[in-house]
């Protein structure tokens, strides 16, 4: 089995219910003994933890959208060393919330951010790895940003305007037409139940195709 098939990412825009269903994931693999390893970008790493509180925190200075990227691919290249590539090197499961289609999403589609200067990083901190599966959860802009109300504070990401998301989510909804092989769009405006059971229906016909 390829190393990257065991990579597996879950991508949505804000409210789209990722946490909930990341300990979804993680409780379908403890059941069928799979060993995984959960981690989440930014972040996953102490280091990548620390650049991901810089992006994330409201500051009166404004952050140049060449920064927010570089900054992105600074926390995944730490990620990717520390964490993601040994982790696959010994044979477990990955599973990551949010990854390189994230950044296309937010600083390409979202920032408008050439595709091209994504795309060079990408090549650059990852060489020829990529995710062999990701989980989408799509849902309108306005009911994602309904839930995100009832969080506590939102971080600098979580306060942008209703068009932003609205790009990202174009974004996304793009990244999956151009690899349906890779991505399996999950209608998350549906019950929980129904998007889990989406979730892991994907699941299974993706460990069967592995022969898992």
């Amino acid at each position: 089995m390829s190393v990257a098939n065991r990579f597996i990412t879950l991508e949505g825009g804000e409210g789209a219910g990722k946490s909930t269903c990341l300990r979804f994931v993680a409780e379908y693999f403890a059941a069928r003994a799979l060993p995984l390893c959960v981690t989440r970008e930014p972040g996953g790493t102490p280091l990548a933890e620390s650049i991901r509180e810089l992006l994330l925190q409201k500051r009166d200075e404004p952050v140049a959208a060449d920064t927010e990227l570089l900054l992105m691919f600074a926390a995944r290249a730490q990620h990717l060393e520390a964490l993601i590539r040994p982790a696959l090197a010994r044979g477990e499961w990955v599973l990551s919330d949010r990854f390189t289609d994230a950044t296309y999403a937010y600083q390409g589609y979202g920032r408008g951010l050439p595709l091209p200067r994504i795309a060079a990083l990408e090549s650059l901190v990852q060489g020829d790895l990529r995710p062999g599966l990701t989980l989408l959860l799509d849902l309108p802009v306005s009911e994602g940003m309904a839930r995100a109300e009832a969080r506590a504070e939102k971080d600098r990401f979580e306060s942008e305007q209703e068009a932003f998301f609205e790009r990202v989510r174009e974004g996304y909804r793009l990244r999956a037409a151009a690899e349906p092989e890779r991505f399996r769009v999950i209608d998350a405006s549906r019950p929980l139940p129904e998007v889990q059971a989406a979730i892991g229906r994907a699941l299974d016909a993706w460990l069967k195709e592995l022969a898992v």
